[in-house]
């Protein structure tokens, strides 16, 4: 084994620590919110794993074993189930900071309009390209949880920091994916996308990522108003 396998849980590691490197300095207590957030994660994070276990095996995007530790669970590499944790680890506190720093900051109906756009827009491409995997089932579950955030009407506050904190933390996604892709750790089946990039990621991954934001989003501020425990 040698250095260049440890990339993929190299760069996890930096993005992570660095977070939280972050917040203990700023004091801000996010690492308290843990009890919220881990639920969020557990949540989407089953739901992502099984898509990706799914697309593994059908040979719709893969890992190149040079890059990984050579551990793996239920055939996806121990990178990749990390990879579902970290992600919204980060992008989460990004909400966070935003919301702590914008409190004035709120056109709510503006972001319900420009929600109602986007859903249609999710469901066209979903329509569309039925027939590319990738791209189908990302707008596809996108259009569904998105619909139903929006018809739900809980989260209509929360707009306004969602969409600034989701375009701020895709630039740490796009690093953290460009290189994974640009390696490459993860290659794609040309069949079942788009075949648009930006760089060396594929465009569907700006759904990809949204999807998994809204989802931690939307379960960590539900159980953090509620206050269950």
């Amino acid at each position: 084994m040698g250095l260049q396998n440890f990339v993929y849980v190299a760069l996890l590691a930096v993005f992570f620590f660095a977070t939280v490197g972050i917040s203990l300095k700023r004091k801000d207590g996010f690492i308290g919110k843990m009890k919220y957030l881990l639920p969020a994660m557990l949540f989407s994070g089953a739901i992502f794993i099984i898509w990706d276990i799914r697309f593994t095996e059908l040979g719709i995007w893969n890992f190149n074993p040079g890059y990984l530790l050579g551990i793996s669970l239920m055939q996806l590499p121990l990178e990749e189930w990390l990879f579902f944790f970290v992600v919204p680890f980060f992008s989460v506190y990004i909400y966070e900071v935003l919301k702590s720093r914008l409190v004035r900051f709120s056109r709510p109906n503006i972001f319900v309009v420009l929600s109602l756009v986007l859903l249609v827009v999710y469901a066209l491409i979903a329509y569309s390209y039925r027939k590319d995997l990738y791209t189908f089932f990302t707008f596809f579950l996108l259009t569904i949880y998105f619909g139903y955030t929006i018809f739900r009407n809980n989260f209509k506050k929360n707009y306004p920091k969602f969409y600034l904190s989701y375009l701020f933390a895709l630039a740490p996604f796009l690093i953290l994916r460009g290189i994974l892709t640009g390696l490459p750790v993860v290659t794609f089946n040309y069949e079942h996308i788009l075949n648009v990039f930006i760089f060396s990621i594929p465009i569907e991954d700006l759904g990809y990522f949204f999807l998994i934001h809204l989802m931690n989003i939307t379960i960590f501020e539900y159980l953090s108003v509620r206050r269950f425990y």
